[in-house]
């Protein structure tokens, strides 16, 4: 008996330790411009990114730069440091958190999006319209 719970502990033990969570993502990753870090966090089950670093964070005038391409007019003066640009995307299975929502404030524009978790350090994250 004491063989077959052993056994079933380590089985269960190994299981854990390759399944994924939201811990896995959230911390600070960079964009692929390398211009930006966002840093993604917990938000109930889901998991949400904001901008904490920019490599430029003024615009040509000094001043902090804002979102003057978002199409709500009461968007277009928010800075753009510390603007929340990702929200509800869920774990689905094999490294891919799916069914989340990414503003790209460099084009005004809401996409659908997904990322998956290729390695340690890497993070493919992709928008699209639509399905």
């Amino acid at each position: 008996m004491k063989k077959i719970t052993f056994t079933l502990l380590f089985v269960f033990a190994a299981l854990l330790s390759f399944s994924q969570t939201n811990a896995d993502v959230v911390g600070q990753w960079f964009n692929a411009e390398k211009d930006a870090v966002i840093t993604l966090f917990e938000q109930g089950n889901s998991i949400s990114g904001k901008i904490t670093w920019m490599k430029f964070p003024l615009d040509d005038n000094g001043n902090p730069k804002t979102d003057p391409l978002n199409p709500d007019e009461k968007l277009k003066s928010r800075p753009r440091l510390g603007m929340q640009m990702m929200k509800n995307f869920n774990y689905d299975e094999d490294n891919v958190w799916d069914d989340g929502e990414l503003y790209d404030p460099k084009k005004g524009k809401t996409y659908s999006g997904k990322f998956t978790l290729v390695d340690e350090n890497t993070l493919d994250l992709r928008g699209y319209i639509g399905f």
